[in-house]
């Protein structure tokens, strides 16, 4: 129901439209039914916000440009915040058995799976590596926090690459392929 969902929106007029009013109102009973809290629901929607906008200003470049990119902008939202539903209500296991069905290659329901699966490791690494950083930041400067925060992220992504070559050489030695 959701990927009809997404096409549906993705056909919707170039132009806003009164048509748009018909997705917005199925996410609102689909948000109620979900019982989603809706600051949890904002908090997944804003951090897929910025790749929203990005795409937008994609849309500048068209002759016209204004309605172009507000259609841009509420369909992207109007597909994001349907996902977001669709996790929020449905377990990823059944989510992977639903793709295998669907018969998605085997190697990318493995990649969801060991990503799912390390999601919270990884985020604990982040945690312990920002308490470290502020363990050794005494200034309040919004600039220097701005940088530190990249580094820690690039470092992040470091760690990240060398202990998913250590767990796949650790797979590889116990058989898998």
């Amino acid at each position: 129901m959701t990927f009809a969902f997404i096409v549906g929106v993705t056909l919707l007029p170039r132009r806003p439209h009164s048509a748009y009013w018909v997705p917005t109102a199925i996410l609102a009973a689909a948000w109620v039914l979900s019982r989603m809290p809706f600051r949890t629901g904002l908090k997944r929607v804003l951090v897929a916000e910025v790749f929203i906008i990005g795409l937008a200003f994609l849309s500048l470049f068209s002759p016209s440009t204004a309605p172009v990119f507000l259609s841009a902008f509420l369909k992207s939202n109007l597909c994001v915040l349907g996902l977001v539903l669709l996790t929020w209500s449905t377990p990823f296991h059944e989510l992977l058995l639903v793709l295998r069905r669907i018969r998605v290659p085997a190697i990318l329901l493995t990649t969801l799976a060991l990503m799912y699966r390390y999601l919270p490791v990884i985020s604990g690494e982040a945690q312990r590596m920002q308490r470290a950083r502020a363990s050794r930041t005494f200034s309040n400067r919004r600039f220097l926090a701005w940088h530190s925060l990249g580094a820690v992220i690039g470092q992040l992504f470091v760690r990240c690459v060398v202990r998913g070559e250590r767990i796949y050489l650790a797979m590889c030695a116990r058989g898998w392929k």
